[in-house]
């Protein structure tokens, strides 16, 4: 970094020209055989970057993974839900959070008993920004009942929300979205849909495409997603990257004001995106008065991002969570806001280092869907998912048999989960266990060089630690 892109920030050390190298003569290798390069190149077999091959690259949802997680949804069973986390594990490392470990207390566990009930850890669930027309009516409404029932909230995406949805059901199902968000495109947005809100989340920005703002496939825009989004069916729905009001943290402010004027009784959250410099944006933000500040990560883009956007934009929410972490306990600012971040949660084992490295909350996004019975073809962008999740045409929304039952049986598995990950490190108190790295490690992966030649020491320093070290030999 420091000879070939000079001033370049980097969070993560460890990779020479050597591995470069390495990899760059294997893909070589794989394009032309052992034949010389005058020879021609041959074919090279689909590498599974979109859908996983045989062949192809590890992904972190595979056929194993689906086939137990689905059978585990319906059933609810503690012995399925254990297969599911296991096919998981099973996989080579594929994200940052596959190359650590957690570290006991050195008190020791304590019992499972002591760890507090996952009604209190559900509470603190969320499910991702997914708007009425990247996936179906039947999906969004379903996972809004879910969360609802649970104790969580789910997120209305920037696609606005039929107002027939902000009071209970005759058979009392509650289908609104808590979180109603704010994009640069405005769309949906009015006095009555903000008036109806918990929470409300000004998108700055996707994890996912992060600088390329929202984007809604033409034949997705039928009679009911145009006359949420005030426009026409048939149009192409693109919000710009910015917003056209927010140049500044001054502007953001004013909207984050404005915003609480409409709704006094909901909290305000902003979106952000891990990226070097995420911290002093959060900072930033925090000053703007914001209730919670979202690091959503690379990992999703379900509903509507165009294909390229989904492998080549965003970093890890690792990344941007222990950035935010470190820059707003350095600035006095972390009691200020609550941290939320997404990109990848699909467990509890996940869910306790996102705890660790700094986040109160979690969310939800591409792991929920598959609990309403996505298969991950990832052709969302098509409107042609065969199983009702990822579209608006009616021919396809008649194949939807998920059932927000589904969702809640993965919500408290997770919840479970994370209180035995606790009641192993001797926590039990989930507010005992946010923005404590000491319970965190690099770990050694059996037979990956790469992996063990990382260096994740900048997303594991305890900046709290450090400061009390400057107390002290301050007042000393």
């Amino acid at each position: 970094m420091d000879k070939c892109f000079t001033g370049s920030p980097s969070q993560i050390a460890g990779i020479g020209f050597n591995e470069v190298a390495e990899e760059s003569l294997a893909r070589h290798a794989a394009g032309y055989g052992t034949a010389v390069p005058e020879a021609g190149a041959i074919e090279l077999a689909d590498p599974g970057f979109y859908r996983p091959r045989r062949e192809g690259e590890m992904h972190a949802v595979t056929g194993p993974v689906i086939r137990n997680f689905h059978t585990f949804v319906k059933s609810g069973k503690p012995e399925d839900y254990e297969s599911y986390v296991k096919a998981q594990l099973e996989n080579t490392p594929v994200a940052l959070k596959d190359l650590m470990e957690f570290v006991p207390s050195s008190d020791g566990p304590i019992p499972l008993d002591e760890v507090e009930p996952i009604e209190d850890i559900r509470v603190r669930f969320t499910t991702a920004a997914m708007s009425l027309g990247a996936i179906s009516p039947e999906a969004h409404e379903a996972l809004a009942i879910a969360m609802n029932s649970i104790g969580g909230k789910s997120d209305s995406g920037e696609g606005g929300e039929d107002p027939r949805r902000f009071k209970p059901f005759e058979n009392g199902d509650w289908a609104m979205s808590k979180i109603k968000q704010v994009a640069s495109g405005r769309f949906g947005v009015t006095a009555e849909y903000l008036a109806n809100a918990w929470e409300l989340e000004i998108k700055m920005a996707q994890g996912a495409k992060p600088g390329e703002g929202g984007q809604l496939p033409a034949m997705k825009v039928n009679r009911l997603i145009a006359r949420l989004r005030n426009t026409q069916p048939g149009v192409t729905l693109i919000s710009p990257p910015p917003h056209h009001d927010i140049y500044s943290i001054e502007d953001l402010a004013q909207l984050i004001h404005d915003l609480k004027e409409v709704n006094p009784r909901a909290r305000v959250c902003v979106k952000l995106v891990a990226e070097s410099g995420v911290g002093t944006v959060a900072a930033g933000v925090a000053k703007a008065n914001a209730d919670i500040i979202l690091i959503s990560g690379h990992d999703g883009g379900t509903g509507a991002s165009p294909l390229s956007s989904i492998k080549h934009a965003g970093l890890p929410w690792e990344l941007g969570l222990a950035e935010a972490q470190q820059v707003l306990m350095l600035n006095g600012l972390r009691d200020r806001v609550t941290l939320r971040t997404d990109g990848g949660l699909r467990n509890g084992r996940d869910i306790a280092m996102a705890a660790i490295l700094g986040a109160e909350e979690f969310n939800f996004g591409t792991i929920a869907l598959i609990a309403l019975g996505c298969v991950y073809v990832r052709q969302c962008h098509l409107n042609n998912c065969p199983v009702g999740v990822a579209t608006t045409d009616p021919k396809f929304r008649s194949r939807f048999k998920g059932k927000p039952e589904h969702v809640v049986n993965f919500f408290n598995s997770v919840a479970h989960e994370v209180r035995q990950i606790m009641a192993q490190l001797g926590i039990a108190k989930m507010n005992d266990l946010i923005g404590r790295p000491e319970f965190l490690r690099q770990r050694h992966v059996p037979d990956h060089k790469k992996a063990n030649l990382l260096d994740l020491s900048r997303i594991l320093r305890d900046v709290g630690k450090e400061q009390m070290k400057i107390c002290r030999a301050s007042a000393a």
